[in-house]
């Protein structure tokens, strides 16, 4: 069994009277996905932005790969190795996709941004950014602005942009929102190449995906974590089934 290369002890987050993370303990291992699922409300957003640096906890820590990093910003906890996506897609469109991977490359890099418009033709950023994006099924795509490219593209872009930094973890809050069944389709076949390879928590709604890729599953609602296991374990978890698989999905 891999050890555990994320630990949260005791998170918590208020709100004013909103308990938003309740104590909060979560062990991620080295190379598995873990899904985080719960309802509307439930604090999956919440957990993430405190997890990548974007969200101070008032209590609890953040352990990663045996470091205390629970007062790191973002920044430093992209050069510790994570990276994060979000909800709502967050790409440059007004750069095409091989120049929004390219950019990711130079920051992880260590260059500054000021040398971004002669770096586009140097090959030390476009020949890595162009491997990315054919990893990611977009190298057809690489001269299209970003605005031009579909919904689903626009998310693939986001996750080449954040496999540039060669992240240890990821955090992939909904990757499949707003996508049609086709999109969605290709997402998760090209997500479940990462398994093993990367570390990912997986913020999701859509049960197919979930189920699909997690290798275990933690349940959070009311900002609390009432159940992790396996997807075959979570699936058949009565107080799962009543507090949300049930009203969600009919399992």
């Amino acid at each position: 069994m891999n050890k555990a290369l994320l630990e949260v002890r005791g998170l918590t987050k208020r709100f004013g009277a909103l308990l938003a993370s309740d104590n909060i303990d979560l062990e991620v291992r080295e190379g598995e996905t873990h899904a985080v699922i719960g309802p509307n409300g439930a604090g999956k957003t919440t957990l993430i932005a405190q997890l990548a640096g974007n969200l101070r906890p008032d209590a609890g820590s953040v352990r990663f790969a045996g470091e205390d990093v629970t007062a790191l910003s973002p920044q430093a906890r992209s050069r510790k190795g994570f990276a994060r996506s979000f909800q709502i897609t967050s790409v440059y469109s007004d750069f095409t996709a091989l120049e929004n991977v390219m950019l990711a490359v130079q920051a992880h890099a260590g260059h500054s941004f000021s040398f971004w418009r002669p770096a586009r033709g140097e090959q030390a950023l476009s020949s890595p950014a162009r491997a990315i994006l054919d990893e990611v099924g977009l190298g057809g795509r690489a001269d299209v602005l970003a605005a031009n490219l579909a919904h689903g593209e626009q998310r693939q872009l986001e996750i080449a942009t954040a496999l540039a930094t060669r992240p240890r973890l990821m955090l992939l809050d909904e990757p499949v929102a707003g996508m049609g069944v086709e999109e969605t389709r290709h997402m998760i076949e090209f997500l479940s190449t990462l398994k093993g390879e990367k570390t990912i928590i997986l913020v999701e709604h859509d049960m197919d995906a979930v189920f699909s890729l997690a290798d275990r599953v933690s349940v959070l609602v009311y900002g609390r974590i009432i159940a992790t296991g396996t997807p075959q374990e979570i699936r058949a978890n009565p107080e799962v089934r009543r507090a949300y698989l049930g009203e969600e999905v009919g399992v």
